[in-house]
């Protein structure tokens, strides 16, 4: 194996790990209903993301420049942030937030667009503050 690629693939396991622990923990609590796959499109896109700068960088999570790593900060923190912090509060029912809803797991529903959306809107921001460093 070529070394960039070792190295890719090392720098590239604890965002993986993440990613996979998130959908594990994503399915428990959505108890495997319909909407478990459509939430691991943040985490697919995250991995991707990732696995980008790293190969752009030769294996290296700056050696592609500040953008792209800064940008992939900026996606991950809300589109990770949020599904993760959704999921706790109906894990927990958080003050209340479902017990009253008709259909409470139908959150799961429209929650990787939006997580996407403040991701990209994240990423945006990264690659701004990336160019200008």
């Amino acid at each position: 194996m070529q070394d960039s690629l070792k190295f890719t693939l090392w720098r590239l396991l604890p965002v993986f790990l993440v990613a996979v622990t998130a959908a594990f923990w994503f399915n428990d609590v959505q108890q495997g209903g319909p909407y478990v796959a459509r939430n691991l499109i943040p985490l697919v896109l995250l991995l991707l993301l990732s696995a980008l700068v790293l190969h752009v960088g030769g294996g290296q999570w700056a050696g592609s420049g500040k953008r792209l790593p800064l940008g992939v900060i900026g996606y991950a923190i809300p589109a990770l942030g949020l599904a993760l912090y959704l999921h706790y509060a109906y894990a927990v029912n958080l003050n209340g937030m479902f017990s009253d809803a008709a259909f409470p797991d139908r959150i799961f529903r429209y929650l990787p667009y939006y997580t996407v959306v403040a991701g990209g809107i994240g990423f945006a921001i990264g690659w701004i503050v990336g160019r200008n460093v």
